[in-house]
């Protein structure tokens, strides 16, 4: 064998694997047959440190029960707090994002990586499995089936956590505009053309309610998917997990997560079924919608600013023509529309995933946890920039066509 390599094998052959890595043969092989996005899992740190705490519960699970020494447990418990606490090794995560086999080459990866620092953890060398093994002892009691829905649930709870904070931060940016704006008259407006007069301040306050009654939308939903069907394992009556196996492994990742998590009442329809991701990418999409059509309005109420409406001005970000002198564009809510753009894209794309699964199980998470991700993890970039860079600048324009004070 050369210098710098270490032999692994699998059934289907030998592989040798460079010596300072922690990924193993399966990882290398998922490496090679998945060249799809040039996107690792690494780039999903929510996914990476949900699956830290999946395979750290089922340790803890496994010890409970007396399938697992201490010591075994305690150095994968170990390895995975330093990747979901410390941010250690996400880099080791190397298989693409979208990749065939439901998952399982995800679960390998952390298999692999978990399993050689824990070994090293214990004084031994990566790849010395007959002291601990990838899947004998971190893999114990589990299935790609149960492991990686489990940790994409999880993800998803903590993205949508941030998302709905981000939303609260650019509802309270509007609040503030409409309370500033409460005295100032202007034309209301219906298909554009000229209605009846109202504030700027009560145009504000309805992106002020929108944005609440998407938020309380978006908390219903991800509520669905706090029930997880980790004790599964392969199609849902958790063949090779052991009796009392199920409680104890959600217990440990439901205090591990401080999420409520609970058990699915039938895991072998939880195995199947991607509904509460169909549901929880529907309220995405009206989130988008409605976000898209905000930024469509600060568009056209900012136009001009001769020619146009007029009645607000966008804080200038950036120079807005090479040609035009002085021209300022309204970026900031046109990046927004393309967000929404994709979110809508991604929600066709969950919805094709999740009707394509056939009989006990769904392929196609891979997918499903990539588009999903996406939408969430971009929505509240979205938010965030809007709310910062556009709309806690905006100030209106009280000129000859713009709106008055009363």
């Amino acid at each position: 064998m050369a210098a710098g390599l270490r032999r692994e094998h699998d059934l289907l052959g030998e592989r040798d694997i460079p010596a300072d890595v922690y990924w193993g043969v399966h990882t290398l092989r998922a490496s090679e047959n998945f060249p799809i996005t040039g996107t690792a899992i690494a780039a999903y740190p929510h996914l990476i440190n949900a699956l830290a705490a999946v395979k750290e519960a089922a340790a803890r699970a496994n010890e409970d029960l007396g399938l697992l020494t201490p010591e075994k447990a305690g150095a994968i418990a170990a390895a995975c707090r330093e990747i979901r606490e410390d941010g250690l090794l996400h880099d080791q995560f190397v298989v693409d994002v979208i990749h065939g086999g439901a998952g399982t080459s995800t679960n390998m990866n952390a298999n692999e990586v978990i399993a050689n620092r824990a070994l090293e953890i214990l004084g031994h060398g990566k790849g010395d499995y007959g002291h601990l093994h990838p899947h004998e002892d971190v893999n114990l009691g589990q299935s790609t089936n149960d492991v990686y829905p489990t940790a994409v649930n999880v993800a998803t709870i903590i993205a949508v956590h941030e998302l709905l904070d981000a939303m609260a931060i650019l509802r309270e940016a509007f609040a503030a505009k409409a309370e500033e704006f409460c005295d100032i008259l202007k034309m209301g407006r219906t298909q554009l053309q000229d209605a009846v007069p109202m504030t700027l301040g009560q145009e504000f306050s309805a992106y002020v309610v929108m944005l609440e009654e998407d938020r309380s939308r978006l908390a219903e939903a991800v509520l669905l998917v706090h029930e997880i069907n980790l004790g599964a394992t392969t199609v849902g009556t958790g063949l090779n997990a052991p009796q009392g196996y199920a409680e104890a492994a959600r217990g440990h990742l439901a205090a591990l997560t401080g999420l409520p998590l609970v058990t699915a009442a039938n895991p072998v329809e939880a195995t199947q079924d991607c509904g509460a991701f169909v549901h929880l990418s529907g309220v995405l999409k009206r989130i988008a919608v409605k976000l898209s059509k905000t930024c469509n309005d600060l568009r056209l109420l900012s136009s001009g600013p001769r020619a146009g409406f007029a009645e607000i001005n966008l804080p200038p970000v950036q120079a807005g023509s090479g040609i035009v002198p002085g021209k300022v564009n309204p970026v900031i809510p046109e990046v927004v529309n393309q967000v929404a753009f994709e979110v809508i894209g991604n929600d066709v794309t969950i919805t094709m995933a999740a009707e394509a699964g056939q009989l006990r199980l769904n392929a196609f998470e891979p997918i499903i946890l990539h588009s999903l991700s996406e939408s969430i993890t971009h929505l509240r970039a979205a938010c965030l920039t809007l709310a910062e860079r556009c709309v806690s600048g905006i100030t209106a324009n009280a000129g000859p066509f713009g709106a008055t004070r009363s």
